[in-house]
């Protein structure tokens, strides 16, 4: 038997296992309808349900969820005038009296970037001249091109082809789309879309 045979996407039901499951791409849709019929809450976007139905399909119990933006949101927020010593409270949002605070210490380039909203959300205890410090060192990570998260993996797919085929034709890519979401997850299995441009059967 060939050992190149190419493996077939299956179908999406509850014979699967949570670890087949998760070594393809599915869609929304697709994950929305199997969670109905298992009976499995479909909010949350498709990383959420894809975890529950990952977790039901091995009859383990459903993943903690994250709590509510209310709660998150619950607590004293931080009025002016704030300095250097003001420390930051638990549920603390990036707020206006903050972004005047890090504008006047860092300048008018300042902005609230994704490493400056996860120290905020997730370093309560800290102080604001703490965050400042962790501007001016995250600065050379926040240049590089950043990772998008994984429920735009199309949209990452494409930056990513659009990258190794420069002018490159959208329905090139497309094709190429088609023929990566239907390959497995596996870790050892290459899917960056570097090859050259998808046959015509894409």
């Amino acid at each position: 038997m060939s050992t190149n045979a190419v493996e077939v996407r299956p179908l999406l039901s509850t014979a699967l296992t949570g670890a087949e499951l998760l070594r393809w791409y599915w869609t929304l849709a697709e994950l929305t309808g199997l969670a109905r019929q298992m009976g499995v809450p479909a909010r949350g976007g498709k990383a959420a349900v894809t975890a529950r139905l990952a977790a039901a399909l091995d009859g383990r119990p459903e993943p903690a969820a994250a709590p509510p933006a209310a709660s998150r949101r619950a607590g004293r927020q931080l009025a002016a005038p704030v300095d250097g010593t003001t420390v930051i409270p638990a549920g603390q949002r990036c707020s206006q009296v903050l972004r005047e605070y890090f504008v006047r210490e860092i300048g008018p380039g300042f902005h609230f970037d994704a490493f400056m909203r996860e120290y905020v959300a997730g370093h309560a205890g800290h102080t604001l001249a703490e965050a400042v410090e962790h501007w001016h060192a995250t600065r050379a990570r926040a240049a590089e091109p950043q990772e998008v998260g994984a429920q735009f993996e199309f949209n990452r797919f494409l930056r990513d082809w659009h990258a190794h085929h420069p002018g490159g034709a959208r329905a090139d890519a497309m094709a190429a789309w088609r023929t990566h979401r239907s390959r497995p997850r596996d870790p050892d299995t290459p899917r960056a879309p570097a090859g050259g441009p998808p046959s015509a059967g894409g």
